[in-house]
């Protein structure tokens, strides 16, 4: 708001300058009103999108935001591509996923991806969700690196401590499970690193909100 005081008993050649000094100032200052107005999310608050999530049966903490590089938190952007609305589009290279919507709008979400070498590419449908999923390493991870994932061989039950985080999607080729997945993360300072043993992790908060966008069905292209 422009608060603006003007003094009294004005000359006769100055009696119409505050209208067009009020005027000047409102389109001025229109610009930042309706920018302020933006329902994009491009605008949202950090601590209103990481903040702790209520009604898990775990908990889910806050985001240490210091930790993130700001173009990594979950946005709406200009997402003009060949991918119908629906689909989930994987940037690897890039760091970022996008859930395509309609009118040439994406929901974007920075992720961590795998190792060179690690990371699923291609074509993949989700054919299996979870809440606060299990995870068990695969036989190549406790190969690699018997003394940190062979503990887990037998498995682990979803919970705060598990690294799919509280939600997990599933991708799949056909009928065969890729084992690759779409999860949260224990680690929120990995999201825009190359880190992981193949799966793609966001926030914990970004997963749980794009577990309520996706449905069984969907498809996943990773670049």
């Amino acid at each position: 708001m422009y608060v603006i005081r003007f003094q009294t008993g004005p000359m006769a050649s100055d009696r119409h300058k505050p209208a067009e000094i009020s005027r000047r100032l409102f389109l001025l200052g229109a610009p930042l009103a309706l920018a302020a107005c933006q329902t994009d999310g491009s605008m949202t608050s950090p601590l209103s999108m990481y903040g702790p999530v209520g009604g898990e049966p775990f908990p889910v903490a806050a985001v240490d935001t210091s930790e993130i590089d700001p173009q990594f938190y979950r946005r709406i952007v200009d997402y003009r591509a060949k991918y119908p609305p629906g689909t989930i589009v994987v940037d690897v290279s890039n760091r970022f996923l996008y859930f395509v919507l309609k009118d040439g709008k994406a929901v974007r979400y920075g992720v961590g991806v795998g190792k060179e070498g690690y990371s699923y590419r291609g074509w993949a449908t989700i054919k299996r969700k979870e809440k606060w999923p299990s995870w068990t390493p695969t036989a190549n991870m406790i190969r690699l690196q018997p003394a940190r994932y062979g503990p887990y061989a037998g498995g682990l039950p979803g919970g705060e401590d598990n690294p799919l985080g509280p939600r997990a999607l599933y991708l799949y080729d056909g009928d065969r499970d890729t084992l690759f997945r779409l999860h949260g993360t224990t680690e929120p300072w990995s999201i825009g690193t190359q880190v992981s043993s193949g799966c793609i992790r966001l926030l914990n908060q970004d997963i749980i909100d794009l577990y309520e966008r996706v449905p069984l069905g969907t498809r996943v292209y990773v670049m």
